[in-house]
């Protein structure tokens, strides 16, 4: 079978990692009659639970992922930290989508920044830090206060500290580690949005609305379609994450994550090369949710219709908050429990999509 002949149903997807995220997308597969085959080191990963195929190992393990490979048609990951090697080594035997380019840009934060930037994409002013001279040097370039992070394994607020002067700037190049880092200017937005976008293997884009974010202590609270931000704005932003996954010759569905300053300009602050939190919305209000869209275009298939029926509000259910499913949910509400054995404070345990109107006539 050609590389670019649509994958019939009854065909396996093969799922690097087994969060919620390769739960969803197992879910997903199955509503399109296909099947799907997990691989993760850990064997109490939640997305086993809704799969007929299952590997536990590591991924440095060759014979394991070779195993993998030959009992799936297609790859694909549902988080970007998947080792170079073992992307690589895949990739040799079955189609990986998305490629492993992808995982290359969004793995290291100066790699994705100079990829943003060598493509005319806004990013805040940003520095690599090798030593203390150079981080005192692009302090004093960038302006305090300033955030240092890590370049890899950063997420929901980890691998980053805010620094107002040398002092914290060298107490953080202390405490965070691997080196280099990365210096960022710091940036007074007024909101944060992300857009939905996914590529199909023929080159289509389609994109969901922007949603807006709120974050506590780091992490995704809520997600809130329509964001409140100008027609204008929105555009620019679905044009933005179109020409991403169009320079990366992305297939699959891709975050991308924005600060809307005054005015309504946009910076991108990273991209996901996977489906994303605060694309959970699309799970109750969208023709085509995103995790349907991310098998509709790994497997080749025609992408599908993005346009949101309904105002709605998705927020995160973290640690103990999980215990509002089954009661006190409302009426017009869909919750989605991840079926994590462990309820951890910190810990995204499921979500709730509120439907709060019918969409709005324009």
């Amino acid at each position: 079978m050609s590389s670019h002949t649509p994958l019939p149903m009854g065909s396996t997807i093969g799922i690097l990692g087994g969060g919620q995220l390769g739960r969803m997308l197992a879910l997903a597969a199955a509503r399109l009659g296909m099947k799907t085959h997990i691989y993760c080191p850990d064997e109490a990963s939640p997305a086993f639970d809704v799969t007929p195929n299952k590997t536990v190992a590591a991924y440095a393990d060759e014979a394991a992922l070779a195993a993998f490979a030959a009992s799936v048609d297609v790859i694909t990951y549902e988080f970007e930290n998947v080792p170079a090697h073992t992307a690589e080594f895949l990739s040799s035997l079955k189609p990986l989508r998305p490629g492993a380019n992808a995982l290359a840009v969004s793995q290291d934060r100066l790699a994705e920044k100079a990829f943003l930037s060598i493509n005319r994409i806004p990013v805040a002013p940003f520095a690599a830090i090798t030593d203390l001279d150079r981080l005192e040097a692009e302090l004093e370039e960038l302006g305090a206060p300033a955030v240092l992070k890590t370049t890899r394994l950063g997420y929901d607020g980890k691998g980053q500290k805010i620094v107002h002067n040398m002092e914290d700037a060298a107490l953080a190049w202390e405490l965070l580690s691997p080196k280099p880092l990365v210096l960022e200017a710091f940036i007074a937005f007024e909101r944060e949005i992300s857009v939905i976008v996914a590529r199909g293997l023929d080159g289509a884009v389609a994109a969901f609305e922007p949603a807006e974010n709120v974050h506590r202590n780091h992490i995704l609270k809520t997600s809130t379609v329509p964001a409140d931000i100008k027609g204008k704005t929105a555009a620019r932003a679905i044009e933005i994450a179109g020409e991403i996954v169009t320079a990366l010759d992305y297939v699959g569905v891709l975050g991308v994550e924005f600060f809307v300053l005054e005015g309504g300009k946009l910076l991108v602050n990273e991209i996901a090369p996977r489906v994303h939190n605060s694309g959970h919305w699309t799970e109750a209000v969208a023709i085509t949710d995103q995790f349907e869209q991310h098998i509709r275009a790994i497997a080749g298939w025609p992408l599908g219709d993005p346009t949101r029926l309904a105002d709605v509000v998705m927020e995160n259910l973290i640690g103990d908050e999980i215990d509002a499913i089954p009661g006190g949910l409302g009426v017009a509400s869909r919750p989605h429990a991840y079926g994590k054995a462990e309820t951890r404070k910190g810990r995204k345990m499921g979500h709730i999509n509120r439907i709060t109107t019918k969409k709005r006539a324009k």
